[in-house]
């Protein structure tokens, strides 16, 4: 007796019923996966996958919701499933890429993007998850080959300029970084990331004073971001106004005790006030966050 007839007979169900119980399941599920209610979704479907075992969309949204609570093995078996019943389901194959990268499996990834983009082409954020797996091959050409397909199809939003200004940035191409940043800024004037991510592109080649007005809008807009904090306290050091840097810098690593960056600009401004102990303090805290000393 196959799992499903069985699990319908211990329900007393026949056939048509189970499948009509599954289903109802399945669609609560979505709600519940809409809702973020993960462990809630998974026990319905976990009850549906037992009546109706041959449902490739009850395994797939199992899968995803496994994915996104961090069960990665799990999620893989659930995508593996039902990539048997549906090989060419885009869906399934973009989200077990997904978990792929999330484990570190980068080329198993790119071969479940690449297999997704053939039957979908134009999925935005297919081709997003394909560009982060290419960033973490160190594949930053094709990185950016993507990010030009998403800004073709989406450019009329912020995002896509924003993330492709990131990886301009990540390349030292800080010109283009801020071009990114100022086409994101036109569509969206008080999107913080762009505003924060500009100001540390204009910190980088020593537009100070642009800088600091893009990082003063930024926390204006979003007081906690300890990012533009940080890169504040960097900018206003290079001002000459170390007391203030120290300020923002110690809120920054308040807000994140393991933000890096933050403890080496912090220990370096230290060292210049002659504050040696503090500053070595700063210098071990940070070797120890990155490198485990």
């Amino acid at each position: 007796m196959s799992e499903g007839i069985k699990d319908r007979a211990e329900h007393g169900l026949s056939e048509a019923a189970a499948r009509s119980r599954a289903s109802v399941l399945r669609s609560r599920a979505e709600s519940y996966i809409a809702l973020s209610r993960h462990d809630a979704a998974i026990a319905d479907l976990t009850e549906a996958i037992a009546l109706v075992p041959d449902s490739a969309r009850a395994w797939r949204l199992r899968g995803e919701s496994h994915r996104v609570l961090e069960r990665y093995e799990a999620a893989l078996t659930d995508f593996d499933e039902s990539l048997k019943l549906e090989p060419d389901n885009a869906y399934a194959l973009g989200s077990r890429g997904q978990t792929y990268a999330a484990m570190g499996r980068m080329e198993e990834a790119m071969t479940d993007f690449e297999h997704a983009l053939t039957i979908t082409p134009d999925s935005l954020w297919i081709l997003e998850a394909k560009a982060d797996a290419l960033v973490d091959l160190d594949r930053l050409d094709e990185a950016l080959d993507e990010h030009a397909k998403i800004i073709a199809l989406n450019g009329e939003q912020p995002y896509p300029w924003v993330a492709r200004g990131d990886l301009y940035q990540r390349l030292d191409l800080y010109a283009e970084a801020i071009d990114d940043y100022t086409k994101a800024l036109a569509l969206d004037p008080a999107h913080v990331r762009a505003l924060s991510r500009r100001g540390e592109a204009l910190r980088m080649i020593d537009r100070y004073e642009e800088a600091l007005a893009d990082l003063n809008r930024a926390l204006e807009l979003d007081p906690g971001n300890d990012r533009a904090l940080g890169s504040r306290g960097a900018v206003l050091s290079e001002l000459g106004d170390n007391e203030a840097a120290l300020r923002d810098l110690d809120q920054a690593i308040e807000l994140d005790p393991e933000y890096v960056w933050a403890y080496r600009v912090r220990g370096e401004i230290l060292q210049e006030l002659d504050r040696h102990e503090e500053a070595v303090a700063d210098f071990t805290q940070a070797l120890h966050l990155e490198f485990g000393d």
